[in-house]
């Protein structure tokens, strides 16, 4: 029953269950418990991991339920979160050498409102530095195992880099991360589960360690589009202004995708490409009208990017201002970036910003013509953490994994991706489904519709390989 709990019954059916007896919150953070013993010494999930604790809590979940209580949505439901999100009772690193003062500890709106749901927080996982990465490597805490390779250790992403692994191992039914430039979308795409970048603004980022205040974005992780849509509402509807319901599953006859033919697919390495054409030729046979759309702007945003963007100048100004004594202890590939915004003038950051707000506008009047933008979520196959040893082979992985996903940040556009298949060498491949601001609650309905037609990640990828060859 448990096996089936984690593996086939969706967190809404969780839900319902829970509540007619028939689940208990407990017999779930047992099951998570029992995963954590079997696979945590190969995937590395896991900051801080505090099942056993919160096992104590299932239990009296399970007396409120039994008298006939109920204190939200996500009440009992086992939940990991990043590591730089503040949680009463975890230390809190954000990928650091050493734990951050205890202010950082302190539950900020959106742990709040799992605490008053009375969910289930098992641990923390592990995050790239100060949230600055892409791929997922971590000098300090060693580096997150992507699932889906028993013989060679892939990354999984970052820099929410052991958020993803959370739920494909069966330890967590939904996970919290955030994106800044793609930190959810990339390791979701990376570990093949969904995930959801919210529009700016529209969940708050109070008590969240900040790489860049301009830009960072609270967001949720799950094994599907349905249980990411579940979870996003319960949350959702506390503290966004706008559109606080989802709407009914769209007929996709009744959508229209723009799909680019320039930018995005660039550089996609063998399968990517492949995987990501068929899931639209499916939409397609389906019903929904497919038109080329591209977006201006978007190697311009990917330019400035690559120049450091606005993270750079923003991490470093809080470091030296909030944590001075961490810069000289940063894992190298951190250091070189926040050395570099030393060099920045002041002048380029504001022109940096000011390009932005134009990209942004213009994207929003391109995106008015489609319900929703379809590209492939990141255009490279998750590295094997040996080829990243080397500087120069870092920057380069790291640029490409994020290309796709930081339009949407850069350009203040809302978006999700989901499983779409494998690539040539059996790793997951996401299909990211891109939306204007505020739009976050239509996307995710969009992107059920997308989920029943072309499968969920357990029909498309199938389980985990059981047996770690190290």
């Amino acid at each position: 029953m448990l096996e089936k709990t984690f593996g086939e019954l969706s967190v809404r059916n969780i839900h319902k269950s829970l509540r007619k007896g028939k689940i208990k919150s407990s017999d779930l953070i047992r099951n998570a418990i029992e995963n954590y013993n079997k696979y945590e010494k190969y995937h590395n999930a896991y900051k801080t991991w505090k099942g056993e604790d919160t096992l104590l809590l299932a239990e009296s979940v399970d007396k409120v339920f039994a008298s006939g209580g109920d204190a939200g949505i996500l009440m009992g439901i086992p939940i990991s979160v990043k590591d730089i999100y503040g949680v009463p009772g975890f230390p809190t690193y954000a990928g650091s050498y050493a734990p951050l003062p205890e202010p950082w500890e302190k539950a900020g709106p959106i742990i709040k409102s799992l605490q008053n749901q009375l969910s289930c927080i098992v641990g923390k996982t592990h995050a790239v530095e100060f949230a600055f990465g892409g791929l997922g490597p971590n000098e300090h805490w060693g580096t997150p195992r992507n699932p889906w390779d028993n013989k060679t250790h892939r990354i999984t992403g970052g820099s929410s880099s052991g958020a993803g692994v959370s739920l494909i191992n069966g330890t967590a039914l939904i996970a919290l991360g955030t994106d800044t430039a793609g930190s959810i979308r990339v390791p979701a795409s990376m570990t093949g589960v969904a995930g959801i970048k919210t529009t700016i603004g529209r969940w708050p980022t109070e008590k969240i360690v900040p790489l860049s205040t301009t830009l960072d974005t609270p967001g949720l992780l799950a094994k599907n589009v349905d249980d990411l849509a579940f979870a996003f509402e319960s949350l959702d509807q506390q503290f966004a202004k706008k559109m606080r319901k989802i709407p009914c599953k769209p007929s996709l006859s009744d959508i229209t995708f723009g799909v680019p033919d320039q930018f995005f697919w660039d550089g996609c390495e063998p399968g990517i490409y492949e995987t990501i054409e068929q899931a639209i030729l499916i939409l397609e046979s389906a019903g929904a009208r497919i038109v080329k759309l591209n977006l201006p702007g978007a190697d311009e945003a990917y330019s400035i990017f690559k120049l450091g963007g606005l993270a750079t100048s923003e991490l470093s100004s809080f470091l030296n201002s909030e944590l001075p004594d961490r810069i000289a202890w940063l894992d190298s590939n951190i250091a070189s970036r926040i050395k570099a915004a030393d060099d920045t003038p002041a002048r380029e950051y504001i022109q940096r910003l000011n390009s932005l707000k134009k990209l942004s506008l213009s994207a929003d009047n391109s995106l008015c013509k489609v319900d929703a933008f379809l590209t492939p979520t990141v255009a490279i196959s998750p590295p094997s953490l040996d080829s990243l040893k080397s500087a120069e082979n870092y920057k380069a992985a790291n640029v490409l994994a994020l290309r796709n996903t930081v339009i949407s940040n850069f350009m203040s556009l809302c978006a999700i991706t989901l499983p779409a298949g494998k690539d040539s060498n059996g790793m997951p491949v996401g299909l990211q489904l891109m939306g204007r601001s505020w739009n976050d609650a239509k996307l995710l309905a969009i992107g059920q519709s997308v989920e029943d037609k072309i499968g969920t990640s357990r029909a498309l990828l199938g389980h985990i390989p059981s047996e770690i060859k190290i």
